[in-house]
């Protein structure tokens, strides 16, 4: 009898270990089909990241080169985009705790986030430029010696310059803010002596302000960008890699590209 009970005991459990894995499993990933059942995915961004994603100053809207692109992806998998503005120092926190179901905002792909989440097949390249005011003295990386270099706290830009490690040691201070157009506000009430800034955002600025700044002809390096997603997400995570083939094959990743750049040059075949 006490066999036929340890027995049907270990029977209870095998199959209450299996049906709770199965359990496990079905409310971590967030599938494909749980996105097409509630109808969207909600996008992760910085809403001041021109012009990638941010808000119109007349609607206040939230308009970007990003936003375009994730509005067609949804549009193609029969679903809507809704965005979601975070902080972008915990963005892959919100991701991984389910705030947001893709971090869709010029995320650069590094060693440091792949150990977190995964990402889409990269779609755009990126570098990091460093900009003075124009007439600065700083014309190489050499010159930010005993500088005050200002940059985004949590973005890529942090990254690169700690991987120039000898660069930066030779810094005053590194000052880090909440957002890029924070640490340019520091630049132009002198307050900071350069900023590290991705290109793609830099060069939107300094388009919208020509003559104010100078951007230096060396860098912190180049990179490249993708969609980030959770790594448990893998039906969704093929969907859009999908979708996102399909758009650079029509034309239509060309397209918005030059609306938002006026070039195509940065967009990854």
């Amino acid at each position: 009898m006490k066999r036929k009970l340890t027995l049907l005991a270990l029977t209870v459990f095998v199959a209450t270990s299996i049906f709770a894995g199965c359990s496990s499993k079905t409310t971590t990933d967030t599938s494909l089909a749980d996105i097409k059942a509630k109808g969207k995915f909600v996008v992760g961004l910085d809403d001041t990241f021109a012009p990638m994603g941010f808000r119109d100053a007349t609607t206040n809207e939230i308009v970007g080169f990003d936003i375009d692109l994730a509005n067609e992806a949804a549009k193609r998998m029969g679903v809507k985009a809704e965005f979601k503005p975070v902080d972008w120092a915990g963005v892959t926190m919100s991701l991984n705790n389910k705030d947001i179901d893709v971090i869709w905002n010029g995320l650069t792909i590094t060693e440091e986030r792949k150990q977190q989440i995964n990402y889409t097949k990269p779609y755009i390249k990126n570098s990091q430029l460093i900009v003075t005011l124009a007439g600065s003295s700083i014309k190489t990386k050499a010159d930010l010696a005993g500088k005050v270099v200002a940059t985004q706290l949590g973005s890529s830009s942090v990254d690169a310059i700690n991987a120039d490690s000898k660069t930066a040691a030779t810094f005053k201070e590194l000052k880090k803010f909440d957002t890029f157009t924070t640490a340019l506000a520091e630049l132009k009430a002198g307050r900071a002596d350069a900023v590290v800034i991705d290109a793609l955002v830099g060069n939107y600025y300094m388009a919208k302000e020509p003559g104010v700044y100078s951007i230096l002809t060396e860098n912190f390096g180049e990179e490249e960008m993708g969609v980030g997603v959770r790594k448990t997400d893998e039906t969704f995570l093929a969907e859009l890699n999908k979708v996102l083939d399909e758009m650079k094959a029509d034309g239509t990743f060309d397209k918005i590209a030059e609306k938002w750049f006026g070039t195509t040059n940065m967009i990854i075949k």
